[in-house]
């Protein structure tokens, strides 16, 4: 997400991890732990994307409320490591790649003229 030009952030759990892996990331604070937080940061708009996996039933308040602001919000939210992965991905073919609008049947036919 760094080398396609997102600044991360992170609750403090996080964040160390991502450091620790040499990705620089910023702290904001769980909902429950003080201001600014993270769903302060969605209402101001300094968020453009969440990734936010469940981790059980210890994070399920701040869980709830991170969706619900998002969604409130018109943010997208990822809520799964294969989600993630696939949204990286997709983004990174965006960016380096120049994408063009087709319908499925044209799709369809490109499918079936290359095997013939």
């Amino acid at each position: 997400m760094r080398e396609l030009g997102f600044r991360l952030v992170a609750t403090r759990g996080t964040q160390r991890v991502l450091d620790n892996a040499g990705l620089e990331c910023e702290f904001v604070y769980k909902v429950d732990e003080g201001r600014p937080n993270i769903v302060d940061l969605i209402k101001s708009k300094r968020i453009d994307l969440v990734m936010n996996t469940p981790l059980g039933r210890a994070s399920f308040y701040d869980e709830r409320a991170i969706r619900r602001a998002a969604m409130q919000y018109g943010i997208p939210c990822i809520t799964t490591l294969t989600g993630a992965a696939a949204t990286v991905e997709a983004l990174r073919s965006l960016k380096q790649e120049q994408n063009e609008v087709r319908s499925l049947q044209e799709y369809h036919a490109l499918a079936t003229t290359s095997t013939d």
